[in-house]
């Protein structure tokens, strides 16, 4: 099985062909410090109006792209591999200078089945479906109620915490462990590596910053990176043991699945174990994670929503799809152009950069009316591409669906008054929205029964 690392095709600086939309002044996509405020919605608002596919330059000369930001053009590109390639250049922004990259981390995010095409990616994808299907997460569900009902039970006599460090970042690694069939002594290590991996870009940006200065890494940075190096170690060091244990002794669970997969008449390689060791430790938790955080902040700044959905629980379903729209965790992917071709009127040459956004594309006015709305009785919420579209749909999908209404089921249920305060960081990060703090208060439940 070849390594999509030894075979990137690096695009180009600037566009082959005449942008036919301008490039608009004070967009900026790639400062991840602009991220800690939220997506830039004003800014995606602008380019669908004015530029849906918007020659995107990077700094120093880097690999610049097309931005698109349009409903239509985005599941356009998604649903079109033979097009728009994942394999060609992979899914991320940038690679950065080889210099800085992490040895392990780069061929994991690389080689994996998020960035194949074609029957490599259909037959590792089948290898991992036994897990995702509806059977499967309808056997899950009593779990994952269980474990919402622990975790609110931690919850319940504080009146004040923070959702993410309580509950959003513990239920999402509960059942990611549950399926992969972690040890229950081992699953808080997972905090730790989540949090490491969602610095990675700035780590990367500080270094590369530092580098492009001529200076020397502040001890500042060189610390964090020889501490960010150590926990990502570990948490492959970790991955590969339980891996190789499962190949040795197959049990039914999603780990065995992908140590066993076969693709093409082989098993996986071993960058392509620590690849699928990577995607599912990242992908598992951090859209579920997000989404959960997303959804209180939307509650609180829509009250009238959240009497809506306390009064009928059979809108929860709906309400979930209507959450994954206006939040849309993950921002961008990148797509590679296998061919010429055109795309909402602008010509686009072979090997260059596609990059959709999907939280733009989620509140494209042509499909979504009142886009900016919170609607949870909204009538076509579930056509959302929050979770792509296409071949390389989301494959953990309903298993987010599952542990969002799980959640918001019982949390309304035992705190009614629940809200957010108004505090929450969110990382500086440009591929997904991670949110790392967010501060709720409600009545204690002691309190509340003694009144």
């Amino acid at each position: 099985m070849h390594l999509v690392s030894d075979h990137i095709i690096e695009g180009r600086a600037g566009p082959t062909f005449d942008p036919n939309y301008p490039t608009l002044p004070g967009v900026d996509l790639i400062d991840i410090r602009r991220f800690t405020q939220g997506q830039p919605w004003d800014d995606f608002a602008r380019m669908r109006a004015e530029a849906p596919v918007m020659w995107h330059p990077m700094p120093r000369d880097g690999v610049g792209f097309w931005a698109v930001t349009s409903f239509d053009g985005v599941k356009r590109v998604n649903g079109d591999p033979q097009t728009f390639s994942s394999e060609k250049g992979g899914i991320l922004m940038a690679l950065g200078p080889q210099e800085t990259r992490h040895p392990i981390l780069f061929s994991a995010s690389t080689n994996s089945m998020i960035n194949l095409d074609a029957r490599p990616h259909r037959e590792l994808r089948r290898e991992h479906m036994p897990y995702f299907t509806a059977t499967y997460i309808k056997g899950l569900r009593d779990r994952v109620s269980a474990e919402v009902t622990r975790l609110l039970d931690t919850m319940a006599p504080l009146g004040k915490c923070d959702l993410v460090e309580k509950f959003s970042q513990r239920l999402p690694i509960f059942t990611l462990c549950e399926m992969l069939g972690v040890p229950e002594a081992d699953r808080e290590k997972f905090i730790g590596w989540i949090h490491f991996l969602e610095m990675a870009q700035q780590i990367a940006t500080e270094q590369a910053e530092q580098m492009a200065s001529g200076g020397e890494l502040s001890p500042q940075i060189a610390a964090f990176i020889e501490m960010f190096n150590k926990n990502v170690g570990e948490m492959f060091e970790y991955g590969r043991h339980m891996l190789a244990k499962r190949r040795a002794d197959p049990q039914p669970d999603l780990m065995s699945a992908i140590a066993n997969a076969v693709v093409e008449g082989d098993p996986l390689p071993d960058p392509y174990l620590d690849g699928a060791w990577l995607l599912i430790v990242f992908a598992g938790n951090d859209t579920t994670r997000n989404s959960i955080s997303g959804a209180m902040k939307l509650f609180t700044e829509n009250p009238d929503q959240k009497q809506k959905l306390q009064a009928d629980g059979s809108l929860l379903t709906n309400a979930v799809h209507e959450i994954t729209r206006m939040v849309s965790p993950v921002i961008y992917m990148r797509r590679t152009a296998t061919k010429d071709t055109e795309l909402e009127g602008q010509q686009i040459a072979e090997g260059e950069k596609v990059i959709m956004y999907y939280g733009a594309a989620n509140r494209d006015p042509a499909m979504f009316p009142g886009p900016d709305r919170f609607d949870i009785t909204r009538a076509n919420a579930e056509k959302n591409i929050a979770f792509g579209h296409g071949p390389h749909i989301c494959i953990g999908r309903m298993t987010a669906q599952l542990q969002l209404e799980e959640a918001y089921r019982q949390m309304f249920a035992r705190f009614p008054d629940i809200r957010w305060t108004g505090e929450m960081d969110i990382a500086p990060n440009n591929f997904v929205h991670a949110v790392r703090r967010l501060e709720v208060e409600f009545t204690p439940e002691r309190a509340a029964k003694a009144a």
